[in-house]
């Protein structure tokens, strides 16, 4: 293959795993592939020769004898009939349950063929003894709620305990939003057919998808770019992005405030280690310059947890909050300021003192809690990054229904003209010009405190860096992508040695680095 083929065909792949669609625009892409005159029968029969293949790999013959084929009335039905038909040839014993009357003029041919083989084919819910279960039942078109015969079938299946494998989309999961549309099929793994849909990196399907696989079943690049654009609005954020977005490498010559100068507005007596989390991220960033402006209690602490960080001591009230920043202060100095970790919703004063500003800002924790009191302090022409979790997300926008969660990131910074990136199991991050981004892989192990303080620090010393010498090319959106990756993925490190217990936001904060490291040798090929 020459050079040039080659980069065509390392582009369409990259296109393919990043992309993220709608059933509208899955649909739209097919429909362009049959207008082409690809037959339908043809394009069924590659995808399922694919699952027969994956299947026999993760589910030998000598191990998983038995197979169950649950079978609906459209394609993905078929799909799953060309898989029994495929497994049956191979020596599996397979029984095919189809509780429908009516199919698609494709899938009742290879119903009829599977008959003729000998496959037995039963409608009801009496479910012999399977080792594992193929579910083919509905595909990313599903939008009513399941009841009935169906409903019990998939619960009967669901009950057996042994391990499924869903075509496409677990049945019952609505392919946008990853509701469950009633009772859902909980798969042991799920095969993705030809681009990835939003079901997956929607938090209410996660429990049902299992491990997740796309199947790429060579969608021609000019489909998708027909349908999507040259950009699709929503794509996951995978190693090359990430890695790109990082400031790895410094001019010879620099100088510190070269290479960012971040200020830090955090603390509280109550919450000293906010701050103290939120350096620590914001110290593994590399920014050149750090500094934190915390009560003045707190001084001794974080010079003795931080020692190359200029600590910053503030007035503070009776109960221990930032009273207000020094009058000597100059904000204009700092290329990023980081506020609200740590802070409790007394500083409203300083918040706004520091959303007045004409530099990048991210706010975080009671610096979000604050702003949805007072959302016009939002109205500014610097780049400003929200971090909220679910709760945070709705006091800011209390308008915006979270079930579709990329819709409504993209909401939220449409409306709120920042960058919002909304914490969860799948981390979306939202630019006002309709971007989003979502991290496709964390762990549970980060949910527990102070890990998102770790976030915000190491965020906005990222950011800040942007401001420096040299700057990177980097959007602020592709910047605070990299930051929850990097966050997600040495998270996910962690938890190889550590368990899911012990991934605390400390050892997350020391953590960075050293799985910044690996992750770029392993990602160096």
């Amino acid at each position: 293959m020459s050079q040039p083929a080659d980069r065509a065909a390392a582009q369409r792949t990259e296109l393919i795993h990043r992309t993220i669609v709608t059933t509208q625009q899955m649909q739209a892409i097919e429909a362009r592939i049959f207008a082409a005159d690809m037959p339908v029968a043809a394009l069924m029969e590659k995808v399922a020769l694919q699952i027969a293949a994956q299947f026999q790999v993760r589910y030998p013959l000598v191990d998983y004898p038995q197979v169950g084929v649950l079978v609906g009335p459209g394609h993905n039905g078929g799909d799953a009939l060309v898989v029994a038909r495929e497994l049956h040839f191979r020596g599996y014993g397979v029984q095919v349950y189809c509780p429908f009357e009516r199919l698609k003029d494709l899938t009742q041919s290879h119903l009829r063929y599977a008959t003729t083989l000998g496959i037995p084919v039963q409608p009801h819910c009496a479910l012999a003894d399977c080792d594992v279960w193929l579910d083919g039942l509905f595909g990313f078109g599903q939008s009513r709620n399941i009841t009935g015969t169906v409903a019990q079938l998939i619960d009967a299946v669901n009950a057996t305990g042994a391990p499924i494998i869903s075509i496409d989309l677990p049945s019952g999961i609505q392919p946008d939003t990853g509701q469950v549309l009633g009772t859902a099929i909980r798969a042991t793994v799920t095969l993705c057919l030809g681009l990835w849909k939003q079901a997956f990196f929607q938090e209410a399907a996660l429990p049902a998808l299992g491990e997740s696989t796309l199947v790429d079943f060579d969608i021609p690049a000019a489909d998708i770019t027909a349908v999507m654009g040259s950009r699709p609005l929503v794509q996951r954020v995978d190693h090359r992005w990430a890695l790109a977005a990082l400031p790895l490498q410094r001019p010879l010559t620099v100088h510190k405030y070269q290479m960012g100068n971040l200020l830090l507005v955090c603390g509280s007596t109550r919450y000293a280690g906010a701050a103290i989390l939120a350096g620590l991220g914001a110290r593994a960033s590399g920014v050149g310059m750090l500094s934190i402006a915390v009560p003045a209690a707190l001084k001794p602490l974080l010079n003795q947890q931080l020692p190359e960080a200029l600590i910053i001591p503030c007035s503070a009230t009776a109960t221990g909050e930032i009273q207000a920043l020094p009058a000597s202060l100059d904000l204009a100095a700092y290329s990023t300021i980081g506020c609200g970790c740590g802070l409790t919703q007394g500083p409203q004063a300083v918040v706004e003192q520091v959303l007045a500003q004409g530099q990048t800002v991210v706010l975080d924790a009671d610096g979000l809690n604050i702003v949805a009191a007072h959302p016009a302090w939002l109205s500014r022409a610097a780049t400003t990054v929200l971090t909220p979790h679910v709760g945070e997300f709705r006091r800011l926008f209390p308008a915006i229904d979270l079930a579709d969660r990329l819709a409504a990131v993209r909401a939220a910074a449409l409306q709120s003209r920042t960058i919002v990136l909304l914490k969860g199991a799948r981390v979306a991050i939202a630019a006002p010009s309709g971007q989003v981004g979502v991290i496709p892989e964390s762990t549970p192990a980060l949910a527990r405190g102070g890990s998102g303080d770790v976030l915000t620090g190491l965020l906005a010393g990222l950011l800040a860096q942007s401001h420096g010498a040299d700057p990177v090319a980097s959007s602020p959106i592709e910047i605070v992508q990299a930051a929850a990756w990097w966050h997600a993925q040495t998270g996910r490190s962690l938890v190889v040695d550590r368990t899911q217990l012990g991934v605390d936001a400390e050892t997350l904060a020391i953590a960075l680095i050293p799985a910044l490291k690996q992750l770029i040798v392993a990602n160096s090929g």
